[in-house]
């Protein structure tokens, strides 16, 4: 049985940027170091969500050029094709809760600017379709499945792109048949309805973020923190709750800080600071703003659909991708999205379901229920006992970690070392920890486990330290 000796390369490459960061950033005083917010906090802890992607495109039959042209020539024509026969919000929901999803959002507008709801402001909505005589509301029956089955429901709308009133990155164009003004006041209107309308709601995602007053945009942020106290706000300039973690491939980077410099996420998602912000944090960054990795459900074999398509099955995600993202995002420290299609229907197709159900077993037996061993503590070391007929348990897998982020990020490195022969022998090394940090190792069969902090800023608090 091989055990690393010595920190790999890569770890020796972050130990050294490390001891530069705390060169340059000593320990911050308690008040100053960055802590998340109490939204923050639930949804890092939430760690695993869905993301519902429905409107009138997927009954077009077309490519997205042709159909923004279908769209663009006759918008209610467009809208009039959507006609679900059997859609339930139960379905898609359970679903997600198979998966082990803690929350679920609704993409209730995107680019088309049809609107899954009973809208007074916008006239583009549900109710002007013949389907269910005009009266169906998607927004308030998901809300509904999401408490009957206990996840938290949160909202994706649009502001920046909007084909029916010809609006183009924030702006109305030549065809648009409204003013900005007027643009301005409507997306004001629709956010006042899907915050005060709907219940409580955990998150609220704006496409591309949302222009503020001060870029000729709408004054969104007021209506949401006045209606909405405790919800995740994503995201503008105005407030940024958390951040794109870089990719749509259901990864970030490693390490990845839940700390960021916010004027490097304003640069543009092409810059090479910007992508590098987004996907790794700054240990040294004065604000807390945790990494999200999202990905569509159908992502393989060239395809990438965040809404149903017809051939989009052969693109479904394997479990061995899937498992490899949870590795890569929640293990990481960042908060997993997974975008999944319903199809014409109105129903999550059966491979899909299928294949969220395996994933969520596979959490289950992996992660859930007792560990082997498990301890917590503050200080620069912690020991971890297996209990003494071990022996006849299966060898460890993985070392899980997690810090009280109630306080903020304060590991800076780490090694956890298995004693094996008498002698303590590194398992695993690394830098961030934060919320969570899921360290798969090769199979090993000792008895006590030790984890070292290296470099900290300040005494380190381990809410967890497990194996498993």
């Amino acid at each position: 049985m091989r055990f690393r000796q010595i920190l790999p390369a890569a770890w020796r490459a972050v130990a050294v940027l490390t001891t530069f960061t705390a060169l340059c950033y000593p320990a911050a005083p308690e008040a100053a170091r960055p802590k998340p917010a109490p939204a923050q906090l639930a949804w890092q802890e939430a760690e695993l969500g869905v993301m519902f992607h429905y409107d009138p495109r997927i009954f077009a039959g077309k490519t997205e050029q042709s159909l923004q042209q279908t769209a663009v020539a006759d918008p209610k024509a467009f809208a009039q094709k959507f006609s679900p026969a059997k859609l339930s919000t139960d379905q898609w929901v359970a679903t997600a809760k198979a998966m082990g999803a803690r929350f679920a959002i609704l993409v209730v507008k995107h680019e088309t600017g049809f609107c899954l709801w009973q809208s007074d402001a916008n006239p583009y909505c549900l109710k002007m379709l013949n389907w269910r005589g005009g009266k169906a509301d998607i927004l308030r029956d998901f809300t509904a499945s999401c408490r009957k089955y206990g996840l938290k429901p949160g909202i994706f709308t649009e502001a920046r792109w909007d084909v029916n009133l010809a609006v183009r990155d924030f702006k109305v164009t030549k065809r648009s048949p409204v003013t900005q003004e007027a643009y301005n006041r409507l997306v004001e209107r629709e956010v006042e309805e899907l915050c005060t309308r709907y219940g409580k709601l955990f998150e609220i995602w704006f496409d591309g973020g949302v222009a503020t007053p001060a870029q000729g945009g709408p004054n969104v942020l007021p209506i949401v923190e006045k209606n909405q106290p405790d919800i995740l706000f994503y995201h503008s300039n105005q407030r940024r709750d958390a951040r794109w973690g870089g990719t749509e491939s259901g990864t970030v980077g490693d390490p990845c800080w839940a700390t960021v410099t916010p004027k490097a996420l304003t640069t543009g998602i092409f810059d090479k600071a910007a992508k590098a912000m987004s996907m790794h944090g700054d240990p040294a960054g004065p604000v807390w703003c945790p990494a999200m990795s999202d990905s569509p459900l159908r992502c393989e074999k060239g395809r990438h659909h965040w809404f149903w398509a017809a051939d989009g099955e052969a693109g479904l995600a394997t479990l061995q991708t899937l498992q490899k993202m949870y590795y890569q995002s929640v293990g990481r420290n960042s908060t997993l999205i997974l975008g999944l299609t319903p199809d014409r229907d109105g129903l999550m197709p059966a491979a899909d379901v299928t294949r969220c159900r395996e994933f969520g077993e596979w959490q289950e037996k992996t992660f859930v229920g007792k560990p082997l061993a498990e301890t917590s503590g503050k200080g620069a070391e912690l020991l971890l006992a297996l209990p003494v007929n071990a022996q006849e348990q299966k060898p460890v897998t993985h070392i899980i970690l997690q810090e009280e982020i109630r306080n903020g990020e304060k590991v800076r490195e780490y090694v956890v070392e298995a004693e094996l022969d008498g002698a303590w022998k590194s398992v695993c090394a690394g830098s961030c920890i934060g919320h969570k940090r899921i360290e798969k190792i090769e199979p090993c069969a000792a008895l006590k486990f030790r984890l070292r902090i290296v470099k900290s800023d300040d005494e380190a608090e381990i809410r967890s330290f497990s194996v498993r």
